[in-house]
């Protein structure tokens, strides 16, 4: 049987009343009418996304879930019932969460973050906002410095939480975090720690000397698109350089050093300038 939870790139085999039969060396499965493309050849490679049916069937469809088996999303509840709660997806069946999948109780309306895992004693998809189990506890193939995608999964105090490329648990510090984000929210990053725990600080900017070199790439299009002048300079308040530059002042100060030895900016009690 075709996997479900996934896209597949299956043959077009035949048509028939009720749709298109995909196929591919071993599984066939139905794209019913509502879903056929208006242009097809018989024999068309054809990439569909393959779940369970009100029925329990496997059913292609060439709609674009908002989630895929064994990653992460935001989705927002639709309806709940004594079972459980279910999730707008972007499919016609809802998805469910059980109660016992809940890291805390579901409310109709509001929005979580949840991975869709194959519940192995029915053998249907569902959904668990309960994401820290579904995540690896060793980092095995990320190293420091190394860049990677990041999902932001919930905010604390402390910091900010993610999920590092699908798989690890990962933490941002506030102050080092110079955007708006929330959960959902999606970026590039960088490892920044991985401790003796296993436990990973990642960066949502580059580290060292790397860092500096985008850095003062950015101040270069700041200064550029502000007419060769920004009233920000070493005396400026962290908040300020912060709401301009969308970064620290430790960076700032860093980026200005290498541009000015560089004598392409100077610096003055007024700010800087383009030389």
């Amino acid at each position: 049987m075709l996997q479900i939870g996934v896209y597949h790139t299956l043959k077009i085999d035949r048509e028939t009343k009720v749709g298109l039969f995909l196929v591919n060396e071993t599984d066939d499965v139905l794209l019913p009418n509502k879903y056929v493309p208006n242009d097809f050849t018989i024999g068309d490679d054809l990439t569909v996304f393959v779940y369970l049916d009100h029925e329990e069937r496997p059913v292609a469809t060439t709609l674009k879930p908002l989630i895929t088996l064994n990653s992460f999303a935001v989705l927002k509840v639709n309806y709940i019932n004594k079972f459980g709660a279910f999730l707008n997806w972007g499919m016609e069946k809802d998805l469910f969460v059980p109660f016992k999948e809940q890291a805390r109780p579901m409310e109709k309306d509001k929005r979580y973050i949840v991975t869709m895992y194959l519940d192995k004693q029915t053998g249907r998809l569902a959904a668990s906002s309960k994401i820290n189990q579904f995540l690896d506890k060793e980092p095995l193939d990320v190293e420091v410095g190394q860049e990677v995608d990041l999902m932001v999964s919930h905010i604390t105090e402390i910091g900010i939480n993610v999920i590092i490329n699908g798989k690890f648990r990962g933490l941002a510090y506030q102050n080092e975090v110079f955007e708006t984000v929330s959960p959902g929210y999606k970026t590039k990053g960088y490892i920044k720690t991985i401790r003796p725990d296993g436990k990973i600080d990642v960066s949502f900017q580059k580290q060292g000397f790397e860092a500096i070199d985008d850095s003062s790439q950015q101040v270069l299009e700041a200064l550029k698109q502000n007419n060769g002048v920004l009233r920000l300079n070493d005396n400026s308040h962290p908040e300020e350089i912060k709401s301009v530059l969308k970064m620290s002042k430790k960076t700032f100060k860093k980026a200005i050093g290498s541009l000015y030895k560089q004598k392409l900016i100077d610096i003055n009690n007024e700010g800087i300038q383009l030389v």
